[in-house]
């Protein structure tokens, strides 16, 4: 995958995660490419839906499952805005997704490379790549600008 490919589908996840920004939600948005088309994406639903399972990795996976009718993701990439939690990390092995990019770096529950690399270890039945930093700045701005205006209100 080309540089510029890398950052158009990052792009398309910041859409999702903007959508996440208007809806009132934490901005994180995912899409899951396949054959360099989109076949899942998804943001951050968890306050509209009031379900701790709803982020953005969660939903793009669940759509993308269906778009090629199995849970097995293992010809995908998947591009997140912010370093999957371990939940979502978990889902990336279970469809043994072989590649992901993230964004910004998440010190907090990031499970990529940032607190513990999940995806990395080899204990697991699946091990994926992992690309960390595309369109850092943007990712981080737009998480950076929600927090900000949750404490102006």
């Amino acid at each position: 995958m080309t540089e510029e490919e890398k950052i158009a589908f990052m792009k398309e996840a910041l859409k999702e995660a903007k959508s996440a920004y208007e809806a009132g939600e934490v901005p994180i948005g995912c899409v899951i490419v396949s054959g360099g088309r989109i076949i899942g994406r998804g943001h951050n639903r968890r306050e509209e839906l009031q379900d701790a399972t709803e982020h953005a990795e969660m939903i793009a996976i669940r759509e993308a499952n269906r778009t090629l009718g199995s849970f097995r993701l293992e010809n995908c990439a998947l591009f997140v805005t912010l370093e999957p939690c371990p939940m979502c990390t978990g889902a990336i092995i279970n469809a043994r997704i072989p590649e992901v990019f993230y964004g910004a770096p998440d010190e907090k529950a990031g499970t990529c490379g940032t607190l513990m690399n999940l995806l990395g270890d080899e204990r697991f039945n699946h091990r994926a790549s992992i690309e960390k930093g595309c369109l850092r700045n943007e990712c981080g701005k737009l998480l950076s600008d929600f927090f900000a205006s949750l404490r102006i209100h």
